[in-house]
């Protein structure tokens, strides 16, 4: 399936099949002006990486494979843990500590919701080192026609 981010006009896909069927670390499926949806798959015994969102709520949902979501309000705090699997949703408030965590035999394969948008419009990241380069070097910037949080939050990670 292919799925293409036509940014803040309507759109309507299955999601379910397009998350499935992803192999990207991430892909940035639909862009609006408050919230964004990604597409997401992580290789077996790696994670999303520890981080926190100071002004950003998200929601993930678990379409296929197993993990563990650790948060809590400190990176050396983790203070809730669960076990999710298809099927299974994750609500992360804004400025909490989190992290997914494969521990199945199969890539977890995930969508999140982030509100405000957190991701360049369409951006397709292979790898998470793809998407730690694309951070780094400013690429992966929400475009500027999206209402963000102020500068004075900036996201952490571990």
């Amino acid at each position: 399936m292919t799925i293409e981010d036509n940014g803040p006009r309507p759109n309507a896909f299955d999601i379910e099949t397009a998350t499935i069927e992803n192999d990207t670390y991430r892909t940035v499926a639909w862009t609006g002006r408050y919230l964004q949806v990604t597409l997401m798959s992580i290789p077996v015994g790696e994670s999303i990486g520890l981080e926190a969102h100071p002004e950003t709520d998200q929601f993930l949902r678990i379409d296929a494979g197993r993990g563990r979501c650790v948060m809590g309000p400190a990176e050396d705090r983790l203070d809730f843990e669960q076990d999710v699997e298809d099927g299974w949703s994750i609500q992360v408030p804004a400025g909490t500590w989190h992290d997914v965590i494969n521990t199945g035999d199969e890539p977890l394969r995930l969508y999140t919701v982030y509100a405000p948008v957190h991701h360049a419009s369409g951006i397709v990241q292979e790898t998470s080192e793809d998407a730690e380069r694309d951070e780094s070097s400013g690429a992966d910037e929400p475009p500027a026609w999206t209402v963000q949080p102020s500068e004075d939050a900036p996201d952490q990670h571990a």
